[in-house]
């Protein structure tokens, strides 16, 4: 450690991304990327973006991209605030809204990176377990007796569960804490579930985010936005204009514009992956796993008579990359990115010679 360190920087345990291993003809399901491109629209949007403007800063409030996003959601510009990608929006969140002074609640089993920001901004937690299903509970969170929360976040669909939670739950959720911001981090709600987008306007401490690393295939471009109501949003862009003015770039706000509005290329690719999901998980379990029900674009899995961690070894060394997570009560999950029906069928037959099927 350097000597040179704060004592913040002494204190955190940063979060670790998903490897990005290169190696030859890799098959690789571990990071959950889109198996399919980005709309053509958008590849087009950004090659023609990219001239001599780009020696001109862009547009520090993202006005087109706000625009189009509160057009397709039915809500308006100022209820709509964009990052570079949703970690950075989810890290603004975290100083904007839900650093209170009582506990920030958020599931047991979930994104890693709500504890790490809470580390980074000193915001006392309480993490609260998965039904044994690994389900979220909403009656684990409203208040109760005395003890309410300062604010909630949880994704939905949950990662890396892919467990889905309905929009009345949800909403019983909301509601049921109306002093306190719930978050509802919604990267993978394309693949499966109806978005909670359609109750900010009902909700004044509802907050979604979104991504467009996900269902718009755009992971490489860094493009997130949260929408809520106008004085959260405002909150964000507080936070957001005493850090950094110009999040997002010239070809990412190209980019991300012309993604929105290329609607029928949205729903289809979000259908293939949905379809390949489906079939994957039918074949996951004529090999004897456990699938969790997953609305997401991954399935997690285990196997009751193999170790989580020897059978990631055993596909690595076939050149087929998924996540395993040495975490308490996952330990034997993998959590498997539904590629291609090309890369699915190469890692069941990986699966089938490694347990001897």
């Amino acid at each position: 450690m350097s000597r040179f360190w704060s004592a913040v920087v002494h204190g955190l345990t940063p979060y670790v991304p998903g490897e990005q291993p290169k190696l030859d003809k890799l098959v690789k399901l571990n990071t959950n990327e889109h198996p399919y491109g980005p709309s053509p629209r958008a590849l087009a949007a950004i090659r023609a973006a990219t001239d001599d403007s780009l020696r001109l800063y862009p547009d520090p409030n993202a006005d087109a991209l706000k625009a189009a996003l509160a057009r397709r959601h039915g809500l308006q510009p100022q209820q709509i605030f964009v990052g570079n990608g949703s970690d950075e929006v989810l890290a603004h969140a975290f100083m904007a809204l839900l650093k209170q002074d009582r506990p920030l609640w958020f599931p047991d089993i979930t994104y890693s990176f709500y504890p790490v920001y809470c580390g980074l901004y000193g915001i006392g937690q309480r993490v609260v377990p998965l039904a044994d299903d690994f389900s979220i509970r909403v009656e684990d969170y409203l208040p109760q007796g005395g003890e309410r929360p300062g604010a909630i976040i949880f994704p939905n669909p949950n990662a890396p569960t892919g467990r889905l939670l309905s929009l009345t739950d949800v909403e019983r959720i909301v509601a049921g804490n109306p002093y306190a911001v719930v978050l509802v981090d919604e990267a993978y709600i394309d693949f499966g579930g109806d978005s909670a987008i359609t109750l900010v306007d009902k909700y004044p401490n509802l907050l979604v985010v979104h991504t467009f690393s996900k269902s718009r295939s755009l992971a490489g471009l860094r493009v997130g936005f949260a929408a809520g109501h106008a004085e959260l949003i405002e909150g964000l862009e507080r936070v957001k204009n005493s850090f950094n003015s110009y999040p997002l770039d010239r070809l990412a706000l190209a980019g991300a514009v012309a993604s929105v509005e290329d609607e029928a290329f949205f729903q289809e690719s979000c259908r293939k992956v949905i379809a390949t999901r489906e079939t994957l998980v039918g074949r996951m379990r004529a090999l004897g796993f456990e699938v969790l029900p997953s609305a997401a674009n991954f399935i997690f899995a285990r196997h009751p008579q193999r170790d989580g961690a020897e059978l990631a070894a055993e596909l690595r060394k076939r050149a087929i990359i998924v996540r395993h997570f040495k975490a308490p009560r996952i330990d034997q999950f993998l959590r498997i990115t539904v590629g291609t029906d090309e890369q699915c069928a190469i890692l069941i037959e990986a699966l089938r010679e490694i347990l001897g099927r």
